[in-house]
């Protein structure tokens, strides 16, 4: 758990937190930076996310070589990645948040509205839910079954349900986290998820895909 770790900032994230919970879970180098050299060096990489999809992609693509150097650590050295909330959700191929918005298109798929199937059904999915391990060959290892703290209106659908790792139920099926080879995303907020999220980053700082 020595590895540098790298938590971005793009001004989107719930920075403090993810950090500090980061640190419990047993990470000794976490370094928060935007800075695409220091990425290039990390062993690990975190992109938390607060806000709107659309805001969240412009804060990314905004800062000059960060998503090449994120895309080469990521997709060609295959370094584990954890993307949470909305930086899971930037992993899509788009979201319609605000118009439609181009993702990283690491995992295929779109992010949607939460569709309220039932007037009891509160949008925002708000609050503590069980998170359901799904079968997955990659990444899926990662998550175990139990509860997890959400804050979302918006999710993630995945063209192919081999990527999807776990599911969560709010007046249906929604996806929960998703993975494929070296890359784990999940929708809930593990640095809010208490013993249930502290168990899960140490988890992901053991990973080797």
């Amino acid at each position: 758990m020595s590895e540098a770790l790298a938590l971005i900032d793009y001004g989107a994230g719930n920075l403090h937190s993810v950090h500090n919970a980061l640190k419990a879970a047993g990470a000794h180098h976490v370094t928060v930076t935007a800075d695409p050299d220091l990425v290039m060096g990390a062993k690990r990489i975190v992109l938390p996310g607060v806000g709107s999809y659309k805001a969240c992609m412009k804060g990314l693509d905004a800062i000059p070589g960060l998503v090449e150097a994120l895309e080469e650590r990521v997709l060609e050295d295959g370094v584990p990645f954890l993307g949470i909330c909305v930086g899971m959700q930037l992993l899509a191929t788009q979201g319609v948040e605000h118009g439609i918005t181009c993702g990283l298109g690491w995992i295929p798929g779109e992010v949607r509205l939460i569709e309220r199937t039932d007037p009891a059904i509160k949008v925002p999915h708000m609050g503590w839910n069980d998170v359901a391990h799904a079968h997955h060959h990659d990444g899926a290892e990662l998550i175990e079954e139990g509860e997890a703290y959400f804050l979302h209106s918006y999710h993630f659908v995945p063209d192919n349900g081999r990527d999807i790792a776990a599911m969560t139920d709010h007046g249906g099926g929604l996806v929960a986290a998703v993975a494929r080879d070296n890359i784990l995303g999940v929708q809930f907020h593990p640095e809010k998820s208490q013993r249930y999220g502290l168990d899960l980053l140490t988890r992901f700082l053991d990973w080797k895909p």
